[in-house]
């Protein structure tokens, strides 16, 4: 295990340095792991998230669609008229976020909910990288929300065989919903004091923008919908929700090559997917599926347990805080499927009820991935969007927002949590 730490650990600080290269360090680390046999050839396909990786290929298309019916600008405008100053334009989008965010991936919601701030922050010429690392930090939060918010949520719920209402009120208290909300509420303030300086007043204009085409718009609602759909469905296949997010741009592509008969309606969507973002994330894929084959997480997992010693109020929190800032370096997913095994045991060992151990491992595993630039997948993507339009996110840039939003959401929940089923 003792290699497959240290290289873990090296190619993590160097893609900390190096922002510029991340992709490029990640795919070689995850080839080092390959050639040194820590990844096995036969675990290699099983250690990438296809769904992930489509999902983000197909909503990336769509949205390139969305964009050129300048529905995005449309909505800017009508934003734009209802928010006094720029402080308000940036919490109220990261709030819209969330509130999408809490019904379908948050990978999707960041391409959805970016190329409208992006229109907004061109409109009143101020600097896009702070309102999407908040549309980011808050689509991960809400994730935790409700039964169909995440993946990390959906094997909760399963684990502890909870219908979609048991996320609201769960065995006669209020259930998960509220604790995120709550957290919401006062990370939705840290976001008000993080933006006390875009004091500046938006020009309202009476002339909206016109859109060229409703039919992308639809298709980013239809995604929205099935997506939403999908997640009722038991024992889908696990590609199911990047398959939707494919076949919409496929159907888009269709429609928008029979409209204006180019080769450029078709390569265009196409030469938006960000390349650089999926090779990222396919590094980083291979390297915990390679640390994961390594027993390296189940040996982590084990530590965190003994150092429990009995006491119910001490598991909770070392679960809690122990799950932030594992899941701020590593993919909060295969963490939570190795942790949810290991929480029934102690539980039962310990004859306690196993609620909170779960939900603090949620809310935990959700938000610790909102404290570095690369422990979310919504991070990467809304990083890799500020990269294409020509701006680079220093990791002094997402710190400053994703550290204090992550610690205002997750003490209120750690909090209530306790109250309503530990105590």
């Amino acid at each position: 295990m003792i290699p497959a730490i240290i290289l873990f650990a090296v190619t993590y600080v160097l893609m900390l340095v190096f922002s510029k290269y991340r992709p490029y360090i990640a795919l070689a680390s995850g080839l080092i792991f390959i050639i040194s046999g820590m990844l096995p050839l036969d675990s290699i396909f099983g250690s990438l998230d296809f769904n992930v990786l489509l999902m983000i290929a197909g909503t990336m298309g769509l949205v390139q669609l969305f964009i050129e019916s300048r529905m995005p600008e449309r909505l800017a405008d009508m934003i734009m008229a209802k928010v006094p100053n720029v402080q308000w334009a940036a919490v109220c989008l990261a709030l819209f976020a969330g509130v999408i965010s809490a019904f379908v991936d948050n990978v999707a919601t960041v391409l959805m909910i970016a190329p409208v701030a992006l229109e907004i922050c061109k409109k009143l010429k101020t600097n896009p990288v702070p309102f999407i690392i908040a549309i980011a930090v808050s689509s991960n939060l809400q994730g935790a929300a409700t039964l169909v918010g995440d993946t990390t949520a959906i094997m909760l719920g399963s684990a502890l065989d909870m219908s979609f209402m048991d996320f609201f009120f769960f065995k006669g208290k209020p259930g998960m919903f509220f604790a995120v909300e709550l957290g919401a509420v006062i990370s939705a303030a840290i976001l008000y004091c993080i933006f006390r300086k875009e004091k500046s007043p938006i020009p309202k204009h009476t002339q909206l923008t016109e859109v060229k085409d409703y039919v992308p718009t639809v298709l980013l609602l239809g995604t929205i919908v099935l997506l939403i759909c999908a997640s009722f469905i038991p024992n889908k296949p696990s590609v199911t929700n990047g398959l939707i997010c494919c076949v919409l741009l496929l159907i888009g592509l269709v429609y928008n090559f029979s409209k204006n008969r180019t080769k450029e309606s078709v390569l265009s969507p196409i030469k938006a997917i960000d390349f650089e973002t999926l090779g990222l994330l396919v590094g980083l894929f291979i390297m915990i599926g390679g640390i994961s084959h390594m027993g390296v997480i189940d040996e982590l997992a084990k530590l965190l347990a003994r150092l429990g010693n009995g006491n119910v109020f001490l598991m909770y929190t070392i679960i809690v805080w122990a799950s932030v800032i594992i899941s701020a370096f590593i993919d909060n997913i295969p963490y939570v499927a190795t942790m949810i095994p290991v929480i029934a045991g102690l539980a039962l060992e310990m004859g306690c009820d196993p609620t909170p151990l779960y939900f603090g491992l949620l809310s935990g595993a959700t938000l610790g991935g909102n404290c570095t630039p690369i422990g979310a997948s919504a991070n990467i993507t809304g990083i890799g969007i500020l990269r294409k339009e020509g701006y680079e996110v220093k990791n002094s840039d997402f710190f400053k927002i994703g550290i204090p939003f992550t610690f205002a959401a997750i003490v209120p929940a750690y909090v209530l949590i306790w109250l309503l089923f530990g105590a």
